[in-house]
């Protein structure tokens, strides 16, 4: 019996693994170029995993990997890029949101596992990011398509891309179209490109998005 409980106490002392450290140095071919947990680069091909790390796809300077079910978009020179363990798996099909004072629905999620905030506007075509928004999340922008946009200062520049995937609580919609505009945005708009996978409910201050 004591010799059991110490063999407990032993496993509840051990630390949880951590998610592995991810950076891509580089590529070979199509194959992807990753340090992982700041060891030795190391080519893993699409469809190969290694130390826990899966390499999805691959293009340019860009590699799209997976780690412990979450798809990460690393890019040649990047920090590198780590699972958050507070964020949520990807397996859900329904968020509820709840109304501010003002009736705006406000949520936090994630471009490309990486945090950003919300708010949903059924009248946006596209998801919304402002420039410095997409300079944050490191997308690669300004190789995008370049569109004229209207604003309230007349006709601006901005650029159409396709994000690899979009997250709201543990639901995951992927290849999301979206704009990027120079304008100033207090949170990411959550447009059609994202809602038109979903049906909507809306009973008051209760929004919920049932995904298709």
């Amino acid at each position: 019996m004591r010799l059991a409980a110490l063999a407990l106490l032993s496993a509840l002392a051990l630390p949880a693994l951590a998610a592995p450290s991810v950076a891509l140095q580089g590529m070979m071919g199509k194959s992807a170029l990753l340090v992982i947990n700041g060891g030795a680069p190391r080519a893993v091909a699409p469809g190969q995993r290694v130390q826990g790390v899966k390499v999805i796809s691959t293009q340019g300077d860009e590699a799209v990997v997976e780690i412990e079910g979450q798809r990460l978009t690393l890019r040649v020179g990047e920090a590198p890029g780590k699972v958050q363990g507070a964020a949520p798996s990807a397996s859900g099909n329904s968020i509820v949101l709840t109304a501010d004072a003002r009736g705006h629905f406000f949520t936090d999620g994630y471009i490309n596992s990486r945090p950003i905030r919300f708010m949903v506007d059924t009248g946006a075509s596209y998801v919304a990011l402002s420039e410095s928004m997409a300079q944050t999340l490191g997308l690669n922008y300004k190789e995008a398509q370049r569109v004229n946009m209207m604003t309230a200062n007349g006709t601006s520049e901005g650029w159409m891309m396709k994000l690899n995937q979009v997250r709201v609580n543990d639901v995951m919609v992927y290849n999301v179209d979206a704009v990027i505009t120079p304008a100033t945005m207090p949170a990411a708009l959550l447009g059609n490109s994202f809602l038109n996978h979903f049906s909507m409910e809306r009973h008051g201050s209760r929004m919920e998005l049932n995904k298709r």
